[in-house]
């Protein structure tokens, strides 16, 4: 693990925020080599990428808090404050909020520019799950969205100093960070073969919704959790974001069967 890559100073460069520019740079490349496959204006992809970057960090951020607000109770500033106890930068986003917040803000970019709004989603899409690939492995680095105790082979001690290492200190737990990066991966390759099955616009982003609402929903039977994030239903415990993931799958299912009828 390493959770800081560099000191100058009193400035930290953190592997997780190297990582998560990795991630953003690498699938806005991505993005704007497929628009020109798309007949979709580079000077559109481009911006909507800088406005999913703002909103996607700003989503993740805002739903962490929603569900961990004793940590900002007396000083609600920390939200969105990136300069606490000497170190620059925001530990603690959640995913599902930065992809809902992202999804809105990009579908309001497009329809102001008056381009088609699916075709565009989908030269975006497989950039996404690139950008989970990236993105999950600067978790791994800095001991955050760690599992449960676990022995398998492969699971893993975490260092006390880190998230996982305090809550679970000499404990072997599964690596879902690297299931998660493992996922995106996937994701972006079944993308990209699913697409000579792509016969209307929207198919290649709804796609990418229902399997990383698949993924994320399995996953998450092995990620801890702590008990504000946790939904009891009947006998089954499930974590807020299968939840969600649920919500994902069946709006995605939705949207394919509307879209395509309307071809």
């Amino acid at each position: 693990m390493y959770p800081v890559l560099l000191r100058i100073g009193p400035l930290e460069i953190r592997s997780y925020g190297v990582m998560l520019a990795v991630a953003f740079a690498a699938g806005a490349y991505f993005a704007l080599w497929r628009a020109r496959k798309f007949g979709v204006p580079r000077e559109v992809v481009g911006n909507l990428v800088a406005w999913i970057m703002v909103s996607g960090v700003l989503g993740a951020r805002l739903f962490y808090a929603a569900f961990h607000w004793g940590e900002f109770r007396g000083h609600p500033w920390d939200v969105v404050n990136p300069f606490q106890g000497g170190r620059i930068g925001i530990a603690g986003l959640t995913l599902y909020g930065g992809l809902l917040l992202a999804v809105v803000v990009g579908i309001l970019y497009l329809r102001e520019k008056k381009v088609q709004i699916w075709k565009v989603a989908d030269v975006v899409a497989p950039s996404i799950g690139l950008g989970i690939f990236f993105t999950r492995i600067g978790c791994f680095l800095n001991g955050c969205c760690f599992g449960r105790p676990a022995e398998v082979p492969w699971a893993v001690a975490f260092p006390p100093e880190s998230p996982a290492g305090y809550v679970f200190p000499g404990i072997r737990l599964h690596p879902t960070q690297l299931y998660s990066s493992l996922y995106g991966l996937g994701i972006f390759g079944l993308l990209l073969l699913a697409e000579r099955f792509r016969r209307w616009d929207g198919f290649t982003f709804w796609l990418f919704a229902m399997l990383y609402a698949v993924a994320r929903f399995c996953v998450d039977f092995v990620r801890y959790y702590e008990e504000g994030m946790q939904v009891h239903l009947g006998g089954v415990v499930l974590s807020v974001n299968q939840v969600v993931s649920v919500g994902l799958f069946l709006v995605g299912l939705g949207m394919q069967i509307y879209l395509r009828s309307r071809r």
